[in-house]
């Protein structure tokens, strides 16, 4: 409780684009049984996030073949995501799990902090995407937000460039979205949970994924 396959719908119906998940090893935040349902009932764009150095995350996106699969550097146990892929050290790695993943028509994005040696990097593997971690922009919006905001218009704006698809997530909330949104160039994705749930407990979960999405015209 609450039934997640029913918020995920729910979600949909309500304006949502597309769902993200990302199971954990340990499947604390959502179980691998949920994610194979999910894909028979999102009619959007089911996104799978996870570490694919983790065998059972492999199998279960080739298994459930969502829209995305975005690759996270978690390790065992770690509380959230805090850190994106090192593009350049990783690179021939990377270049065999997208390439796996690819092969089986599905869409790549690798999660790598706002440094433009790291959105090279992974241009060099052949992912489809990047989706940028937005922690720090979160973090310093109110202190300096043209200042904070800098880092992740040039990443952007090489990824595009670069034909990368660019992605955000991490942090992004009703406070710093629009801004983010009207600076970055080429923004194709925003990932959000724990922003839009706890606005859910005071504005309503229709009225709230309404409200994200008006921050993004």
């Amino acid at each position: 409780m609450p039934d997640v396959i029913q918020v995920a719908k729910d979600c949909e119906r309500f304006g949502a684009q597309g769902i993200t998940v990302h199971p954990r090893p340990d499947e604390r935040h959502i179980r691998y049984a949920d994610v194979r349902e999910l894909k028979n009932v999102v009619t959007t764009e089911l996104n799978i996030e996870g570490n694919p150095k983790e065998q059972k995350f492999i199998d279960l996106v080739l298994e459930v073949k969502p829209a995305q699969v975005t690759l996270v550097p978690d390790v065992q146990g770690q509380l959230t995501s805090d850190h994106g892929w090192d593009t350049v050290a990783q690179k021939e790695y990377l270049i065999d799990v997208v390439s796996l993943f690819k092969n089986r028509g599905i869409r790549t994005s690798i999660f790598v902090d706002a440094d433009e040696r790291m959105v090279e990097g992974a241009k060099a593997t052949g992912t489809d995407r990047i989706e940028l971690y937005t922690e720090s922009y979160a973090r310093d919006f109110l202190i300096d937000k043209a200042k904070a905001v800098e880092p992740f218009v040039k990443a952007g704006l090489l990824a595009h460039n670069l034909g990368l698809g660019l992605n955000a997530g991490h942090d992004l909330s009703l406070v710093n979205l629009h801004y983010f949104y009207s600076n970055v160039p080429a923004l194709l994705e925003v990932s959000i949970g724990h922003a839009l749930i706890s606005d859910a407990l005071y504005f309503g979960l229709e009225n709230t994924i309404q409200l994200y999405l008006r921050q993004l015209k």
